[in-house]
């Protein structure tokens, strides 16, 4: 085999695998292991937390360590992670990511607290002896925190409501009051109602259902439009994260097996897990205004992803646009000033003027030139 094909199979650098062969074939030793002081300083927190958590990558693990005291970089737990064989793959990241990132707005009003948005949906499970099960759940928009999983073996409106009716209690324990003074401003004394988004399933668009967010004094209930999941975009990450995070990693029996696991994923979803959307602190951390750590994941926050439909300022194909864009710009204003300069010369405009005798002793020879002339063709 070519050296340079091999070195492509086992992803080394030509030149580099040349200054090996020439070091093994003189009897020189490799360089290295170079010390690593700094991740000999903080190797025992990454691998605890990376094998408390083998589902969550290095930037999660990078989040965890941050958050307790330890000044590390996210390079230098990736480092970590590899060296360990507990480091994910390309391959994993990108099959469990969710890529949705427009997403059109189903309400217009900014999103800048808890308890101001909420998305709900269905989702199906199965068993290995148990069957396949539904589980209903809600999400705040804003702080990410699941209020609860409602297990049923239907997806119906009675199931719909009573989703609803665990979320608003769940949302009033964390609150540590009734949710109505919660909702109330107190400076005009209004109540503020939750926007609950779904989806646009039989069971959302029955008539009880829409009745029960109709009479409820905390609830306003909005649609998506058809085929649009990204606009439910935060309950269908949070399914994802449920699914690939714990379910499919655990051989679950029957009903109780998935319920206790489930339960166990919301817990710490809820109150360990960060946040990429948050400044690396839990749902929990976030919705009870806990103190926040210096933000190790993300820069400030966006008021409201839902309404934000624009395109990523960071991609190679914006940042191209925006070159040629800029470069016709500048030819075209390069032209046009040439344009106006031959025009102007044309008609004798902004042109520095010569002096009235140099002018008026050219017009008389000019003029004397041709009456000469005409006097030639008329013999």
């Amino acid at each position: 085999m070519p050296t340079s094909r091999f070195v492509r199979l086992v992803g080394i650098p030509e030149r580099t695998y040349r200054r090996w062969q020439a070091k093994a074939r003189r009897d020189l030793p490799p360089k290295g292991p170079w010390p690593t002081p700094v991740r000999d300083a903080h190797r025992e927190v990454i691998l605890r937390e990376a094998t408390t958590h083998a589902a969550w990558g290095h930037r999660k693990i990078w989040a965890l360590a941050r958050f307790v005291g330890h000044e590390v970089s996210a390079s230098t737990v990736a480092r970590t992670l590899d060296d360990a064989g507990l480091l994910l793959t390309a391959d994993y990241q990108r099959d469990r990511r969710q890529t949705a990132r427009e997403r059109k707005a189903a309400f217009m009003e900014p999103i800048v607290s808890p308890l101001q948005a909420w998305q709900l949906d269905f989702s199906e499970l199965e068993t290995d002896a148990g069957g396949t099960w539904r589980v209903g759940a809600c999400v705040d928009y804003y702080s990410k925190v699941e209020f609860g999983w409602h297990w049923s073996p239907s997806a119906t409106h009675r199931d719909a409501i009573e989703t609803v009716e665990l979320a608003l209690a769940e949302a009033e324990r964390l609150a540590g009051r009734p949710l109505v003074e919660e909702l109330t401003d107190p400076a005009t004394g209004e109540v503020r109602q939750i926007v609950l988004v779904t989806d646009n399933g039989g069971h959302f668009r029955a008539f009880r259902f829409e009745h029960f967010c109709e009479v409820h004094p905390l609830l306003r209930h909005v649609r998506t439009r058809v085929r649009t999941p990204g606009q439910n975009g935060v309950r269908e990450r949070a399914f994802q994260t449920l699914k690939y995070e714990r379910l499919y990693r655990e051989d679950i029996a029957d009903a109780l097996d998935l319920v206790r696991i489930a339960e166990e994923s919301r817990r710490e979803y809820n109150e360990v897990r960060p946040t990429s959307t948050l400044p690396g602190i839990g749902p929990w951390r976030s919705i009870r205004a806990w103190p926040t750590p210096r933000s190790p994941t993300s820069p400030a926050r966006k008021p409201c992803q839902l309404v934000d439909t624009g395109y990523n300022c960071s991609s190679k194909r914006t940042k191209r646009f925006v070159f040629w864009y800029w470069t016709w710009i500048s030819a075209s204003a390069s032209i046009s000033i040439v344009s106006w300069r031959a025009i102007l010369r044309r008609l004798d405009i902004g042109v520095p003027r010569r002096n009235l005798e140099q002018r008026s002793s050219i017009g008389f020879r000019h003029e004397v030139t041709r009456k000469e002339h005409l006097d030639q063709r008329t013999k």
